[in-house]
C-alpha cells in the first residue's frame, strides 16, 4: 500500500528519495527555470530528457538512472493546453504520466509538479492518488511505500495542498478500495458497516438504516424489490449534517449502491457480468463526498441516501410483469429486471424530498451502458432540471478534474418511453435508440416531477470504473459541486 506525504520544500521531497518524477507543461520544460529548484546534476538531467521528449496530446514520460540519490529520476511531460471540454489542470495526463512512471511499486519515490495556476492543486493531487490504488488480495501485495508530493507554483515556490485538497484525495482513494472488493465481501451489510465507520465521531452527523421488510413499511418499494432474494438485505442508509450555523439550503446526495448486478431474471451474459461489483460507485461517490463536506465544513444541511441492493436470483426475486409501488405513489411494471438501478434512485430521491426536505437532490450512478457512448470514459454524462445546477456540476468537474458534459433534459420527448397498459410506467425504454442515458435519467425524475425540488443526476458509469480497477469518481466533482451551490 502506498501512503501519501507533503514534504514542504525540495530539499526534503529529494531528500531518501530513491527516484524522482518531475512533471510540468512542456512550455515549462521549455524555459528550464523551475528546474533551478532542483541540484544542478538533476536539472540538467530533466533538461536533456525534455528536449527529447514530445508529450502528444496526454503526456508523456521519459527516465534515466543518475549514478546518485535518488537513482532514478523521470519526467511527465504535460500538454501545453487542452480542448475547451478538458479540465485546464490536465489531471488526464497527469494520471497517465504518474501511472507510465510506476511509483507505486514500493521504494521511497517521489513526485515535483509544477503548476501553472494555484487553483490546479486538487485536481493534480487527485490524479495522482489515483494511480496508487489500496486493494489488493495478491499473496504478494507490493511492499509499503511513502509517495512524497510537492506542487510548485509559477513563482517556483511550494504550493501547499490544503487540509479539503489532502481529504479529497484520500477519500477518493478508500471510495476506490470499497469498489474494488470482491461483492461477496462489499454486500449491503459490509458497505453499511464500512460508511458507519468511516462517519464514526464526525461531529453534527446522525445516522440511520432502513433494512429488509422495513423499506416496504416506508413505501420504499424499488429497493426492496431489487435486493430482497440475496442473501444480505437490502437497506437504505441515511445521514444527516446539520452546519453550526443554519442554512436555509437543504441538499441531499443520493447514490445508487447496487454491490453487484447479475442483472436478475434478465440474467446478462458471461461476458457482461464480470466487473458488475463497480455498480455501488455512485453510493461509494456520495458517501465520500458527504464524509469531504462534513468533515471539513458544509455551508449547507446535508442529506447522504445510500440506497444498497444486490440483484441477486432467487425464488422471491422479482420478475417481468411484476408491478412495484415506489416511494413516489407510482406504480411501476418490471419489463426489465437489469433496468435496477433506477428503481433505487427512484426511491431515494423521493425518500430525499418527501422525508427529508431537500430542496436540491444530485443522485449519482454507474446508470447505464450509453452513458459510455454518449460522454465517454472521461466525462461522466449530467442530466438536470435545473440550469443552475447544471452550470454548477460542470464548472465543479472543470475545477476538480472530475469531468462532466450534460446531457438533453427533455421530459415531453422521453417520459412517453416509459408507458404501460397497466401501470403509470414501465422501468425500461420501448426504443433503445432514443437517448437511453436521458431517459434512464428521465425514469428518475419522474418521481420527483410533481415537487419544487432541483434535481441533477450524474451518470458516471465510464469514469468510475474505466477499465478494471475503480477510480473514486465523484467524490470530488460531488464535494466540489455543494460548496458552489
Amino acid at each position: 500500500m502506498t501512503r501519501l506525504a507533503f514534504p514542504k520544500s525540495v530539499s526534503a521531497l529529494v531528500a531518501g528519495a530513491d527516484s524522482l518524477l518531475v512533471i510540468a507543461p512542456k512550455r515549462l520544460f521549455d524555459d528550464g527555470s523551475f528546474l533551478e529548484v532542483l541540484p544542478e546534476e538533476l536539472m540538467r538531467l530533466a533538461l536533456d530528457l525534455a528536449s527529447d521528449t514530445k508529450p502528444g496530446a496526454l503526456g508523456a514520460t521519459a527516465s534515466t538512472l543518475t549514478g546518485a540519490k535518488p537513482r532514478k529520476l523521470g519526467i511527465g511531460v504535460l500538454a501545453d493546453e487542452g480542448s475547451r471540454y478538458n479540465t485546464p489542470s490536465r489531471a488526464g495526463g497527469i494520471a497517465k504520466v504518474v501511472g507510465a512512471a510506476r511509483l507505486n511499486r514500493g521504494g521511497r519515490p517521489a513526485i515535483l509538479i509544477a503548476l501553472d495556476d494555484e487553483r490546479h492543486a486538487l485536481p493534480a493531487l487527485n490524479a495522482i492518488a489515483r494511480t496508487c490504488p489500496l486493494y489488493s488480495a495478491r499473496k504478494q501485495s507490493p511492499s509499503p511505500s511513502t509517495l512524497r508530493v510537492l506542487a510548485i507554483g509559477p513563482d517556483e515556490l511550494p504550493i501547499a495542498f490544503g487540509p479539503e485538497a489532502r481529504a479529497t484525495a484520500q477519500v477518493a482513494r478508500e471510495m476506490a478500495r470499497l469498489v474494488d472488493m470482491p461483492p461477496t465481501d462489499m454486500n449491503p451489510k459490509a458497505f453499511q458497516a464500512e460508511a458507519w465507520r468511516l462517519l464514526a465521531g464526525v461531529t453534527g452527523v446522525k445516522k440511520r438504516q432502513i433494512t429488509g421488510d422495513a423499506l416496504l413499511r416506508a413505501g420504499l418499494g424499488g429497493i426492496h424489490a431489487v435486493g430482497r432474494t440475496a442473501l444480505e438485505a437490502p437497506r437504505m442508509l441515511v445521514a444527516t449534517y446539520v452546519p453550526r450555523q443554519r442554512s436555509k439550503r437543504r441538499v441531499a446526495l443520493v447514490g445508487k449502491g447496487v454491490t453487484y448486478d447479475t442483472g436478475g431474471l434478465s440474467i446478462k451474459s458471461k461476458t457482461g457480468m464480470p466487473g458488475m461489483k463497480c455498480d455501488m460507485g455512485g453510493a461509494a461517490a456520495v458517501l465520500g463526498a458527504f464524509l469531504v463536506l462534513a468533515k471539513h465544513g458544509c455551508p449547507h444541511e446535508l442529506s447522504l441516501v445510500i440506497c444498497l441492493a444486490e440483484n441477486a436470483i432467487g425464488p422471491s426475486a422479482y420478475k417481468p410483469d411484476d408491478i412495484l409501488r415506489m416511494h413516489s405513489g407510482l406504480t411501476v411494471e418490471i419489463n426489465n429486471t437489469d433496468a435496477e438501478g433506477r428503481l433505487l434512485l427512484a426511491d431515494g430521491v423521493s425518500y430525499a424530498v418527501r422525508q427529508l426536505g431537500a430542496d436540491i437532490v444530485i443522485d449519482a450512478a454507474t446508470l447505464t451502458g450509453a452513458q459510455l457512448i454518449a460522454t465517454g470514459l472521461a466525462h461522466a454524462a449530467v442530466v438536470t432540471s435545473d440550469e443552475e445546477l447544471e452550470r454548477a456540476l460542470v464548472e465543479a468537474g472543470r475545477a476538480s478534474g472530475d469531468l462532466v458534459h450534460p446531457l438533453p433534459f427533455a421530459p415531453e420527448l422521453y417520459q412517453r418511453e416509459f408507458k404501460s397498459p397497466v401501470a403509470d410506467m414501465r422501468n425500461s425504454v420501448a426504443n433503445r435508440m432514443n437517448a437511453q442515458a436521458s431517459c434512464a435519467a428521465q425514469f428518475i425524475y419522474a418521481h420527483v416531477a410533481d415537487t419544487d425540488a432541483r434535481w441533477g443526476h450524474v451518470d458516471m458509469a465510464g469514469p468510475a470504473f474505466p477499465k478494471d480497477r475503480a477510480t473514486g469518481f465523484g467524490v470530488a466533482l460531488l464535494a466540489e459541486t455543494v460548496r458552489r451551490l
